[in-house]
């Protein structure tokens, strides 16, 4: 970039609404070191007025040497933060595997008195299954369809796409309580062993390029080792406490 280090920006700040994206902007702006100079729509009609005088859709609009930049993600993508170009991330498992072994280790260090212990790893795997579960759930017909590209039991029989994250919920719930194995082992073993051959195959073996299902029906995440991780955790659960049987 060249010039001084300031820019304008025009955002919509109203009794009823604060742009949020209007305030993104300006923070982004000023940690990339610019002084702003802050333009407020106050009103409905001048948000209209401002559209029409500069022949843009929306607001925020950032201006830096004169020259339109566009709204919030225009701008972070000026400032080289558009994030990866082919949509795919690891963030959402990656954060999700972080906060579930912190509360694996937790519980473990309030009832075993120490952080790591066999309950530790049992408590995380288990409660990684319930949070995979969950984000399944909340949508579960858009789980069910991104898991209709790859898995080869919901391809046979479309049902087991819906009854999938329950099965994994409820074996997780039963694995954290330590009651009725007989119920959540052959659940972790089935689900976890019908998932990985699926995944070997649409990854390993066809070299198919697709997004995992198993943090939600909008999941970025690509389908491979990280879908794989998943299932192998729940087939290692499931022996693990058939051998503790």
């Amino acid at each position: 970039m060249s010039g001084k280090n300031s820019a304008k920006l025009y955002r919509m700040v109203m009794d009823d609404h604060i742009c949020p994206f209007g305030l993104k902007s300006k923070y982004l702006l000023e940690r990339q070191g610019f002084q702003v100079e802050d333009h407020l729509l106050e009103s409905r009609e001048e948000v209209e007025s401002f559209k029409s005088a500069h022949d843009v859709e929306t607001t925020p609009q950032t201006f830096i040497n004169g020259t339109r930049v566009g709204g919030y993600e225009d701008l972070r993508q000026y400032f080289g933060q558009n994030g990866n170009s082919d949509g795919k991330t690891y963030r959402p498992v990656v954060t999700l595997f972080g906060m579930t072994l912190l509360m694996a280790l937790g519980a473990a260090a309030v009832v075993e008195g120490v952080w790591f212990s066999l309950r530790t790893f049992e408590w995380f795997i288990a409660f990684s299954m319930c949070a995979l579960s969950y984000l399944k759930i909340r949508d579960v017909e858009s789980f069910s369809t991104m898991f209709l590209n790859y898995d080869l039991l919901a391809r046979r029989w479309v049902p087991y796409g819906y009854l999938y994250p329950y099965g994994e919920g409820l074996a997780g719930l039963l694995m954290i309580a330590g009651v009725l194995p007989f119920i959540s082992i052959p659940i972790a073993i089935f689900i976890g062993g019908v998932g990985a051959t699926s995944v070997i195959k649409a990854v390993y073996i066809d070299k198919r390029e697709l997004k995992c299902a198993c943090v939600g029906g909008d999941s970025k995440v690509p389908l491979g080792f990280i879908s794989l991780t998943e299932n192998i955790m729940m087939i290692v659960m499931g022996v693990w406490l058939l051998i503790r049987l």
